[in-house]
C-alpha cells in the first residue's frame, strides 16, 4: 500500500481574504484532504470554510497539536498516512513548522519515512526580513525574548553584539499586547546607531514596515498594541 503525504498548509496572517495572499494550489490540496492536524479546530474549520466552502465540514477529522499535546500522541496522528491517506497540517497563522508546534509533526513524519510537502504561503519572518533592508544572507530568528526584565535587557545586548560582530541580522517577537513596552525597552537598551526594523500587520490593509536607527525611532511614535509584529536589529 502506498503511503499518504503530509501537506504543510499555510494560512493567512490575519483576517483578510485567503485568496488575496494564498495560491490556488492551497485550495486544490485542501479539497483532497479529510484529515488535518491543527492548533485550534475552530479556527482551522473557519479557514477551510473560507478557502473551500464546498468541502463538507462533517467529513473532516481533526487532531490537535499545541502546548498541551504530549509527544507520544503525535505518531498516532499520522496513522492515516500509513494507511495511504494524506493529512494536512495547519498553523494558526503563516507557515506550519516555522515558530510553530507543527514542526514536531514534521519530525515524526520523517521518522516514519513519510513524504512531507511544504506549500507556498506567507511567513511573517521572511516577509519582514525581505522588507527590512537588512542582511538576508545571514540572519537568526530568536523567538520570544525572556519575560524577566533583566534577562530581556541582557538578551537585547547579546543580539546587538552578535549583529555587529557577525554582521547577522537578529529577529525576535513579543506577545502583541506587550509590543509597545518592548519598543520602549529596545530604545533604552540599544545603541543609537543600531538599526531597528518594525514590521507589523504583514499582508493586511494596516501593514506597517519601517527601518530606522534607534536614535531616529526615539523621535518617531507608532502604536503596536495587540498588532502582530516582527522586530529586527542590525549593526554595521
Amino acid at each position: 500500500m502506498s503511503q499518504g503525504k503530509v501537506y504543510l498548509i499555510p494560512t493567512t496572517l490575519g483576517e483578510n481574504n485567503p485568496m488575496e495572499v494564498l495560491p490556488i494550489t492551497i485550495k486544490e490540496v485542501i479539497l483532497q484532504l479529510r484529515h488535518f492536524i491543527v492548533e485550534n479546530e475552530k479556527t482551522a474549520r473557519r479557514f477551510i470554510k473560507k478557502i473551500a466552502p464546498e468541502l463538507p465540514q462533517s467529513e473532516l477529522q481533526f487532531e490537535l497539536i499545541n502546548k498541551f499535546t504530549e509527544a507520544h500522541q503525535i505518531p498516532a496522528y499520522l496513522t492515516p498516512c500509513m494507511e495511504g491517506v494524506s493529512v494536512g497540517v495547519i498553523s494558526e497563522a503563516g507557515c506550519p513548522g516555522i515558530a510553530d508546534p507543527g514542526a514536531e509533526v514534521v519530525k515524526t513524519a520523517h521518522d516514519k519515512n513519510l513524504e512531507v510537502v511544504p506549500l507556498v504561503g506567507p511567513s511573517s519572518i521572511l516577509l519582514a526580513l525581505m522588507a527590512s533592508g537588512m542582511n538576508g544572507q545571514s540572519f537568526a530568528f530568536n523567538g520570544y525574548l525572556p519575560i524577566d526584565k533583566n534577562d530581556r535587557k541582557q538578551a537585547l545586548k547579546f543580539f546587538e553584539k552578535r549583529a555587529k560582530e557577525e554582521k547577522q541580522s537578529q529577529l525576535f517577537i513579543e506577545t502583541p499586547y506587550r509590543n509597545d513596552k518592548l519598543v520602549e525597552e529596545v530604545l533604552q537598551v540599544l545603541q543609537s546607531d543600531t538599526l531597528l526594523c518594525i514590521a507589523c500587520d504583514l499582508t493586511l490593509p494596516t501593514q506597517y514596515i519601517k527601518t530606522m536607527s534607534v536614535a531616529a525611532w526615539k523621535k518617531h511614535k507608532v502604536s503596536l498594541h495587540k498588532r502582530p509584529a516582527i522586530f529586527i536589529i542590525h549593526k554595521n
